[in-house]
């Protein structure tokens, strides 16, 4: 068996399934569990998903009865892959496309720094149509991305791979934070371990209007008030990062990806 389990959600997008399956690269060695989250209209072909698979491994297709959330779906996930003794778990999202070696990349890594539990990349935006937008650049050391997430969070969340001891010691994704479960997730993990990302894009992430970031993001941005005001630490950092962030829930919805894209670029 494989030591790394890669963790997909699905929901009614089945083309951008299929394109995230295929950028898994040939040389890849790890299996994947594909979790369809209540899809009525665009349903999950297994038959096309499992022609567009080049890499080592196997890919595991559940279905939930109803639309639950995401956070229920990810826990589910961890709940398989803990029971099989997966060593690392990893994140993608449906239309997200992994560059080369980006699995082979991050378990080098974790071989190489034993003390790092929560690993994430650079990763590359594009639109709907896949026209590149910029590229999102993170801090790549524990020190800068504990400073940092008193303002955010500093990992993307389809990049990232860690460890299946943090699930075992700390538990799953919070399902009080809706849209900002990962925020979350990753708060818990850097009270007792470290983190890192590594200085390179390893993921193209796909921006859709249609996306949790846009449909939900009063929730989101709610949820991640509540993350900042539960972790507050006084000083002007986290200050800084609350006012910070009761801007941007009040701000439109455009003129933070314009300011996004100005600011990567």
């Amino acid at each position: 068996m494989n030591k790394n389990l890669l963790i997909i959600p699905h929901y009614n997008n089945p083309t951008g399934l299929i394109n995230s399956i295929s950028s898994i690269g040939e040389n890849e060695k790890l299996d994947v569990i594909i979790i369809d989250d209540g899809s009525i209209i665009h349903k999950i072909n297994e038959g096309d998903i499992l022609d567009n698979k080049v890499f080592e491994g196997d890919i595991i297709f559940k279905y939930c009865k109803v639309n639950r959330g995401i956070e229920f779906v990810l826990n589910e996930a961890l709940d398989y892959g803990l029971n099989r003794e997966y060593v690392y778990f990893s994140r993608l999202d449906c239309g997200d496309i992994c560059h080369n070696n980006r699995f082979e990349i991050q378990e080098l890594f974790f071989e190489q720094n034993q003390d790092i539990y929560l690993l994430g990349s650079n990763v590359d935006a594009i639109n709907e149509n896949g026209k590149f937008l910029y590229s999102i650049k993170v801090p790549s050391i524990d020190k800068d991305i504990r400073k940092g997430m008193l303002l955010n969070c500093m990992f993307i969340h389809p990049s990232v791979m860690f460890r299946s001891e943090v699930v075992k010691q700390l538990g799953k994704y919070p399902t009080n934070y809706k849209a900002a479960e990962d925020f979350a997730f990753f708060t818990n993990i850097l009270k007792q371990y470290k983190g890192a990302n590594i200085n390179k894009s390893l993921v193209t992430i796909e921006l859709n209007t249609k996306g949790i970031s846009a449909t939900n993001r009063k929730k989101q941005a709610k949820s991640r008030i509540n993350i900042l005001k539960k972790n507050y630490k006084f000083g002007i950092t986290s200050s800084y990062g609350l006012i910070r962030s009761y801007a941007l829930y009040y701000a439109p919805y455009s003129l933070i990806q314009n300011l996004k894209k100005n600011i990567y670029k």
